[in-house]
Protein backbone atom coordinates (compact mmCIF):
# COMPACT_ATOMS: atom_id res chain seq x y z
CA UNK A 1 0.00 0.00 0.00
CA UNK A 2 1.39 3.34 -0.87
CA UNK A 3 2.46 5.80 1.57
CA UNK A 4 0.39 8.86 2.10
CA UNK A 5 2.63 12.05 0.74
CA UNK A 6 4.42 14.29 3.45
CA UNK A 7 2.80 17.49 4.21
CA UNK A 8 4.10 20.56 2.52
CA UNK A 9 6.72 22.00 5.47
CA UNK A 10 5.11 25.40 5.94
CA UNK A 11 7.47 28.43 4.98
CA UNK A 12 7.31 30.01 9.01
CA UNK A 13 9.03 26.82 10.18
CA UNK A 14 11.65 26.98 7.62
CA UNK A 15 12.45 30.40 8.11
CA UNK A 16 12.24 29.68 12.15
CA UNK A 17 14.84 26.88 11.67
CA UNK A 18 16.83 29.14 9.56
CA UNK A 19 17.10 31.69 12.30
CA UNK A 20 17.45 28.62 14.68
CA UNK A 21 20.42 27.64 13.13
CA UNK A 22 21.99 31.18 12.85
CA UNK A 23 21.80 31.99 16.18
CA UNK A 24 22.99 28.71 17.56
CA UNK A 25 25.68 28.95 15.55
CA UNK A 26 26.78 32.30 17.29
CA UNK A 27 25.93 31.04 20.39
CA UNK A 28 28.49 27.83 20.07
CA UNK A 29 31.00 29.93 18.12
CA UNK A 30 31.39 32.73 21.14
CA UNK A 31 31.01 29.97 23.69
CA UNK A 32 34.03 27.89 21.72
CA UNK A 33 35.91 31.10 21.91
CA UNK A 34 35.09 32.04 25.28
CA UNK A 35 36.13 28.70 26.56
CA UNK A 36 39.68 29.16 25.60
CA UNK A 37 39.87 31.65 28.27
CA UNK A 38 38.90 29.04 31.12
CA UNK A 39 41.49 27.09 33.17
CA UNK A 40 42.26 23.60 32.07
CA UNK A 41 41.68 21.32 34.69
CA UNK A 42 45.46 19.41 33.25
CA UNK A 43 47.30 20.98 35.49
CA UNK A 44 45.38 20.39 38.72
CA UNK A 45 45.04 16.99 37.45
CA UNK A 46 49.00 16.42 37.21
CA UNK A 47 49.89 17.78 40.45
CA UNK A 48 47.32 15.94 42.31
CA UNK A 49 48.64 12.46 40.05
CA UNK A 50 52.31 13.23 41.41
CA UNK A 51 50.60 14.09 45.35
CA UNK A 52 49.59 10.94 45.37
CA UNK A 53 52.13 9.42 43.76
CA UNK A 54 55.12 10.72 46.28
CA UNK A 55 52.32 9.72 49.01
CA UNK A 56 52.38 6.39 47.75
CA UNK A 57 56.22 5.79 47.27
CA UNK A 58 56.89 3.68 50.80
CA UNK A 59 54.49 1.35 50.04
CA UNK A 60 55.44 0.54 46.14
CA UNK A 61 57.41 -2.46 45.82
CA UNK A 62 60.54 -1.79 44.56
CA UNK A 63 60.57 -4.04 40.98
CA UNK A 64 57.47 -2.15 40.44
CA UNK A 65 58.38 1.77 41.10
CA UNK A 66 60.56 2.24 37.91
CA UNK A 67 56.47 1.76 36.31
CA UNK A 68 54.46 3.49 38.32
CA UNK A 69 56.48 6.40 39.83
CA UNK A 70 58.90 7.19 37.48
CA UNK A 71 61.42 9.54 38.35
CA UNK A 72 62.00 10.69 41.50
CA UNK A 73 58.18 11.50 42.90
CA UNK A 74 59.49 14.35 45.51
CA UNK A 75 61.76 16.31 42.55
CA UNK A 76 59.03 15.46 39.82
CA UNK A 77 56.29 17.52 42.63
CA UNK A 78 58.81 20.31 43.61
CA UNK A 79 59.35 21.12 39.68
CA UNK A 80 55.62 21.47 39.21
CA UNK A 81 54.93 23.39 42.22
CA UNK A 82 58.01 25.89 41.65
CA UNK A 83 55.94 26.24 37.98
CA UNK A 84 53.21 27.42 39.33
CA UNK A 85 52.89 30.98 40.21
CA UNK A 86 53.23 32.42 43.22
CA UNK A 87 49.87 34.22 42.64
CA UNK A 88 48.01 30.93 41.52
CA UNK A 89 49.58 28.87 44.28
CA UNK A 90 47.05 28.03 47.45
CA UNK A 91 48.42 28.13 50.88
CA UNK A 92 48.62 24.39 51.18
CA UNK A 93 50.42 24.34 48.24
CA UNK A 94 52.60 27.29 49.32
CA UNK A 95 53.39 25.30 52.38
CA UNK A 96 54.20 21.93 50.21
CA UNK A 97 56.91 23.63 48.46
CA UNK A 98 58.47 24.94 51.70
CA UNK A 99 58.49 21.76 52.81
CA UNK A 100 60.01 19.91 49.95
CA UNK A 101 62.66 22.88 50.00
CA UNK A 102 63.77 21.31 53.60
CA UNK A 103 62.01 24.98 54.89
CA UNK A 104 59.54 25.00 57.98
CA UNK A 105 56.31 27.29 57.07
CA UNK A 106 55.90 30.24 59.00
CA UNK A 107 52.32 29.15 59.81
CA UNK A 108 52.82 24.98 60.18
CA UNK A 109 52.64 24.79 63.36
CA UNK A 110 48.95 26.62 63.79
CA UNK A 111 47.70 25.99 59.90
CA UNK A 112 49.09 22.75 58.66
CA UNK A 113 45.97 20.45 58.27
CA UNK A 114 46.15 18.03 60.58
CA UNK A 115 44.23 14.99 58.86
CA UNK A 116 46.66 15.81 55.41
CA UNK A 117 49.06 12.80 55.32
CA UNK A 118 51.68 14.38 52.77
CA UNK A 119 51.93 17.53 54.54
CA UNK A 120 52.49 15.78 58.15
CA UNK A 121 55.35 13.48 56.55
CA UNK A 122 57.16 16.12 55.01
CA UNK A 123 56.96 18.06 57.86
CA UNK A 124 57.88 15.45 60.11
CA UNK A 125 61.31 14.75 57.48
CA UNK A 126 62.19 18.45 57.96
CA UNK A 127 62.23 18.23 61.73
CA UNK A 128 63.72 14.61 62.08
CA UNK A 129 66.86 12.85 60.83
CA UNK A 130 64.97 9.61 59.98
CA UNK A 131 62.83 9.65 57.61
CA UNK A 132 61.32 6.22 57.96
CA UNK A 133 59.81 6.81 61.39
CA UNK A 134 57.70 9.72 59.12
CA UNK A 135 56.01 7.41 56.93
CA UNK A 136 52.04 6.80 57.72
CA UNK A 137 51.86 3.24 56.51
CA UNK A 138 47.73 3.18 56.50
CA UNK A 139 47.47 6.55 54.15
CA UNK A 140 51.06 5.23 52.01
CA UNK A 141 49.01 2.04 51.09
CA UNK A 142 45.77 3.82 50.16
CA UNK A 143 47.25 5.86 48.00
CA UNK A 144 49.20 3.52 46.61
CA UNK A 145 46.21 1.22 45.78
CA UNK A 146 44.17 4.31 44.02
CA UNK A 147 47.38 5.00 42.28
CA UNK A 148 47.63 1.23 40.80
CA UNK A 149 44.16 1.94 39.47
CA UNK A 150 44.35 5.56 38.32
CA UNK A 151 47.60 4.08 36.56
CA UNK A 152 46.94 1.11 35.36
CA UNK A 153 43.21 1.02 34.76
CA UNK A 154 43.74 3.42 32.08
CA UNK A 155 46.11 1.02 30.64
CA UNK A 156 44.52 -1.87 30.79
CA UNK A 157 41.48 -0.81 29.14
CA UNK A 158 43.15 1.21 26.69
CA UNK A 159 45.37 -2.24 26.06
CA UNK A 160 41.68 -4.83 25.39
CA UNK A 161 40.19 -1.74 23.84
CA UNK A 162 43.05 -1.92 20.93
CA UNK A 163 42.62 -5.85 20.82
CA UNK A 164 38.68 -5.57 20.36
CA UNK A 165 39.76 -2.85 17.76
CA UNK A 166 42.08 -5.05 15.52
CA UNK A 167 39.75 -7.95 16.15
CA UNK A 168 36.84 -6.00 14.39
CA UNK A 169 39.14 -4.84 11.53
CA UNK A 170 40.41 -7.96 10.60
CA UNK A 171 36.96 -9.63 10.66
CA UNK A 172 35.84 -6.73 8.64
CA UNK A 173 38.36 -7.10 6.25
CA UNK A 174 37.62 -10.62 6.23
CA UNK A 175 33.80 -10.06 5.50
CA UNK A 176 32.80 -11.43 8.54
CA UNK A 177 30.97 -9.18 10.61
CA UNK A 178 27.37 -9.06 10.63
CA UNK A 179 25.06 -7.12 8.52
CA UNK A 180 23.79 -4.10 10.79
CA UNK A 181 20.15 -3.71 11.27
CA UNK A 182 18.33 -1.05 9.40
CA UNK A 183 17.92 2.12 11.18
CA UNK A 184 14.84 3.13 12.69
CA UNK A 185 13.96 6.15 13.73
CA UNK A 186 11.64 8.69 14.30
CA UNK A 187 10.50 9.95 10.84
CA UNK A 188 10.93 13.52 11.23
CA UNK A 189 12.37 16.18 8.84
CA UNK A 190 16.00 17.82 8.97
CA UNK A 191 14.20 21.34 9.69
CA UNK A 192 12.60 19.29 12.64
CA UNK A 193 16.11 18.31 13.89
CA UNK A 194 17.31 21.89 13.41
CA UNK A 195 14.24 22.84 15.25
CA UNK A 196 15.03 20.81 18.11
CA UNK A 197 19.32 20.50 18.31
CA UNK A 198 19.14 24.39 17.45
CA UNK A 199 16.31 25.85 18.37
CA UNK A 200 15.69 24.06 21.86
CA UNK A 201 19.10 22.59 22.75
CA UNK A 202 20.88 25.76 22.32
CA UNK A 203 18.81 28.76 21.77
CA UNK A 204 15.82 28.25 24.23
CA UNK A 205 18.30 26.79 26.52
CA UNK A 206 21.05 29.91 25.96
CA UNK A 207 17.83 32.12 27.36
CA UNK A 208 15.91 29.86 29.45
CA UNK A 209 19.36 29.07 32.11
CA UNK A 210 19.95 32.63 32.59
CA UNK A 211 16.63 33.63 33.21
CA UNK A 212 14.86 30.87 35.09
CA UNK A 213 17.71 28.53 36.62
CA UNK A 214 19.93 31.70 38.00
CA UNK A 215 16.95 33.49 39.84
CA UNK A 216 16.03 29.07 41.20
CA UNK A 217 19.40 28.27 42.43
CA UNK A 218 20.08 31.55 43.82
CA UNK A 219 16.24 31.11 46.12
CA UNK A 220 17.14 27.10 46.47
CA UNK A 221 20.97 27.64 47.38
CA UNK A 222 20.29 30.77 49.56
CA UNK A 223 20.97 28.73 52.90
CA UNK A 224 23.69 26.39 51.41
CA UNK A 225 27.70 26.73 51.54
CA UNK A 226 29.96 25.69 48.80
CA UNK A 227 30.58 22.93 47.44
CA UNK A 228 26.68 21.56 47.75
CA UNK A 229 25.80 25.33 46.49
CA UNK A 230 27.61 25.07 43.54
CA UNK A 231 26.35 20.76 43.60
CA UNK A 232 23.15 22.17 43.17
CA UNK A 233 23.26 24.91 40.78
CA UNK A 234 24.58 22.46 38.48
CA UNK A 235 21.50 20.18 38.57
CA UNK A 236 19.20 22.76 38.38
CA UNK A 237 20.87 24.47 35.42
CA UNK A 238 21.13 20.86 33.61
CA UNK A 239 17.67 20.02 34.06
CA UNK A 240 16.11 23.78 32.75
CA UNK A 241 18.59 22.92 29.74
CA UNK A 242 17.35 19.70 28.89
CA UNK A 243 13.58 20.62 29.54
CA UNK A 244 12.69 22.89 25.97
CA UNK A 245 14.65 19.98 23.95
CA UNK A 246 12.93 17.20 25.18
CA UNK A 247 9.26 19.18 25.28
CA UNK A 248 10.12 19.69 21.35
CA UNK A 249 11.00 16.62 20.99
CA UNK A 250 7.50 15.41 22.96
CA UNK A 251 5.40 17.37 20.38
CA UNK A 252 7.19 16.02 17.70
CA UNK A 253 6.64 12.56 18.40
CA UNK A 254 3.44 13.13 19.32
CA UNK A 255 2.46 14.45 16.07
CA UNK A 256 3.75 11.69 14.51
CA UNK A 257 1.16 8.98 13.39
CA UNK A 258 1.66 6.24 15.82
CA UNK A 259 0.34 3.27 13.10
CA UNK A 260 3.99 4.44 11.19
CA UNK A 261 5.93 3.91 14.43
CA UNK A 262 8.51 0.97 14.44
CA UNK A 263 8.14 -1.74 16.64
CA UNK A 264 10.00 -0.52 19.55
CA UNK A 265 8.43 2.43 19.36
CA UNK A 266 10.25 5.47 17.29
CA UNK A 267 13.15 6.35 19.92
CA UNK A 268 14.06 2.18 19.58
CA UNK A 269 15.03 2.20 23.84
CA UNK A 270 14.23 -1.31 23.79
CA UNK A 271 15.60 -2.14 27.24
CA UNK A 272 15.44 -5.55 26.75
CA UNK A 273 17.25 -7.70 26.61
CA UNK A 274 19.81 -5.88 29.16
CA UNK A 275 22.80 -8.54 28.84
CA UNK A 276 23.21 -7.87 24.79
CA UNK A 277 23.08 -4.14 26.10
CA UNK A 278 25.20 -4.31 28.61
CA UNK A 279 27.86 -6.56 25.99
CA UNK A 280 27.68 -3.76 23.51
CA UNK A 281 27.87 -1.07 25.94
CA UNK A 282 31.21 -2.49 27.26
CA UNK A 283 32.68 -3.12 23.76
CA UNK A 284 31.86 -0.15 22.92
CA UNK A 285 33.47 1.79 25.96
CA UNK A 286 36.06 0.08 25.48
CA UNK A 287 36.89 0.28 21.58
CA UNK A 288 36.27 3.72 21.89
CA UNK A 289 38.91 4.49 24.65
CA UNK A 290 42.33 4.36 22.75
CA UNK A 291 40.83 5.98 20.42
CA UNK A 292 39.87 9.49 23.14
CA UNK A 293 43.11 9.03 24.82
CA UNK A 294 45.34 8.80 21.62
CA UNK A 295 43.21 12.13 19.96
CA UNK A 296 43.83 13.49 23.23
CA UNK A 297 47.29 13.28 23.38
CA UNK A 298 47.90 14.43 19.49
CA UNK A 299 45.58 17.24 20.44
CA UNK A 300 48.59 18.33 23.18
CA UNK A 301 51.66 17.46 20.68
CA UNK A 302 50.53 19.19 18.59
CA UNK A 303 48.94 22.43 19.93
CA UNK A 304 50.00 21.81 23.25
CA UNK A 305 46.80 22.40 26.48
CA UNK A 306 43.91 24.53 24.52
CA UNK A 307 42.37 25.12 27.81
CA UNK A 308 38.72 25.36 28.30
CA UNK A 309 38.02 22.07 30.29
CA UNK A 310 34.91 21.28 31.89
CA UNK A 311 34.12 23.66 34.98
CA UNK A 312 32.16 20.31 36.20
CA UNK A 313 36.02 18.49 36.34
CA UNK A 314 36.96 21.25 38.82
CA UNK A 315 34.05 21.26 41.27
CA UNK A 316 34.89 17.27 41.48
CA UNK A 317 38.31 17.75 41.56
CA UNK A 318 37.92 20.42 44.63
CA UNK A 319 35.44 18.90 46.85
CA UNK A 320 35.48 16.34 49.24
CA UNK A 321 31.65 16.78 50.38
CA UNK A 322 29.84 13.20 49.68
CA UNK A 323 26.23 14.98 49.14
CA UNK A 324 28.07 17.49 46.54
CA UNK A 325 29.92 14.94 45.26
CA UNK A 326 26.77 12.27 44.68
CA UNK A 327 24.65 15.55 43.21
CA UNK A 328 27.65 15.57 40.18
CA UNK A 329 27.60 11.82 40.42
CA UNK A 330 23.61 11.73 39.30
CA UNK A 331 24.29 14.89 36.95
CA UNK A 332 27.21 12.95 34.84
CA UNK A 333 26.36 9.02 35.55
CA UNK A 334 22.55 9.27 34.72
CA UNK A 335 21.25 12.77 33.77
CA UNK A 336 23.31 13.89 30.96
CA UNK A 337 23.75 10.16 29.36
CA UNK A 338 19.85 10.19 29.44
CA UNK A 339 19.36 13.66 27.70
CA UNK A 340 21.87 13.54 25.31
CA UNK A 341 21.56 10.63 23.78
CA UNK A 342 18.23 10.84 23.62
CA UNK A 343 18.90 13.93 21.70
CA UNK A 344 21.52 12.94 19.50
CA UNK A 345 21.61 8.90 19.23
CA UNK A 346 18.14 8.77 19.93
CA UNK A 347 16.55 11.45 17.46
CA UNK A 348 18.96 13.23 15.46
CA UNK A 349 21.30 10.48 14.46
CA UNK A 350 18.37 8.03 13.10
CA UNK A 351 17.15 11.09 10.88
CA UNK A 352 20.78 12.14 9.33
CA UNK A 353 21.32 8.62 8.33
CA UNK A 354 18.28 8.43 6.76
CA UNK A 355 18.66 11.73 4.60
CA UNK A 356 22.35 12.03 4.52
CA UNK A 357 23.52 8.11 4.84
CA UNK A 358 24.53 6.46 7.78
CA UNK A 359 28.46 7.45 7.46
CA UNK A 360 27.67 11.04 7.34
CA UNK A 361 25.09 10.78 10.52
CA UNK A 362 27.20 9.23 12.32
CA UNK A 363 30.10 11.91 11.87
CA UNK A 364 27.77 14.80 12.12
CA UNK A 365 26.41 13.80 15.47
CA UNK A 366 29.65 13.11 16.64
CA UNK A 367 30.57 16.82 15.58
CA UNK A 368 27.45 18.50 17.01
CA UNK A 369 27.86 16.55 20.27
CA UNK A 370 31.18 17.45 20.66
CA UNK A 371 30.37 21.08 20.24
CA UNK A 372 27.30 21.05 22.79
CA UNK A 373 29.92 20.89 25.37
CA UNK A 374 31.36 24.26 24.40
CA UNK A 375 35.43 23.53 25.08
CA UNK A 376 37.35 23.79 22.34
CA UNK A 377 40.24 21.76 24.04
CA UNK A 378 37.48 18.54 24.62
CA UNK A 379 36.27 19.28 21.05
CA UNK A 380 38.24 16.71 18.93
CA UNK A 381 38.50 13.72 21.92
CA UNK A 382 34.16 14.54 22.39
CA UNK A 383 33.68 14.00 18.53
CA UNK A 384 35.94 10.78 18.91
CA UNK A 385 33.56 9.53 21.95
CA UNK A 386 30.33 10.91 20.49
CA UNK A 387 31.31 8.49 17.07
CA UNK A 388 31.77 5.63 19.01
CA UNK A 389 28.13 6.44 20.70
CA UNK A 390 26.81 6.67 17.21
CA UNK A 391 28.51 3.52 15.77
CA UNK A 392 27.08 1.20 19.26
CA UNK A 393 23.95 2.79 17.95
CA UNK A 394 23.59 1.61 14.56
CA UNK A 395 25.30 -1.81 15.46
CA UNK A 396 22.96 -2.18 18.06
CA UNK A 397 19.74 -0.96 16.40
CA UNK A 398 19.08 0.27 19.77
CA UNK A 399 19.40 3.45 21.99
CA UNK A 400 19.85 1.86 25.28
CA UNK A 401 23.32 0.30 24.73
CA UNK A 402 24.60 3.77 23.95
CA UNK A 403 23.08 5.24 27.14
CA UNK A 404 25.41 2.72 29.02
CA UNK A 405 28.11 3.36 27.05
CA UNK A 406 27.77 7.27 27.73
CA UNK A 407 27.39 6.67 31.41
CA UNK A 408 29.88 4.18 31.78
CA UNK A 409 32.65 6.36 30.21
CA UNK A 410 31.36 9.52 32.56
CA UNK A 411 31.28 6.71 35.78
CA UNK A 412 34.75 6.00 34.78
CA UNK A 413 35.96 9.55 34.18
CA UNK A 414 34.50 10.42 37.60
CA UNK A 415 35.94 7.76 39.38
CA UNK A 416 39.08 8.72 38.11
CA UNK A 417 39.05 12.12 39.53
CA UNK A 418 37.74 10.87 43.15
CA UNK A 419 41.08 8.61 43.05
CA UNK A 420 42.91 11.80 42.80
Amino acid sequence: MPSSPRPVVPRWKGLLAALSLALAGFIWLSGLVDSLSRPSVAPSLSLQQQELTLLAEPAVPSQWRDALLGESPRRALLKALEGVSSEDRSERQQQMLELLQGKTPASADSELAPDDPLLQRLRCEVERSDAAVCVDGTAADRAALRLVFSTVLPLVTALLGGLLLIGQTWRLLRGRLMAWPAVQGPDLTLIDMTLLVAGGFVVISAVGVPLVAFPLVGALTAGLGSPRREAVGVVINYAVMALPSLLILWRQLRALPKENAPQGGWMQWRVRPLPSALRDALAGWLMVTPLVMLTGWLLVRLVGDPGGSNPLLELVLGSHDPIALGLLALTAVVLAPLFEETIFRGALLPVLAAKLGPLVGVLVSGLLFAMAHISVGELAPLTVLGIGLGLVRLRSGRLWPSVLMHGLWNAVTFLNLLLL
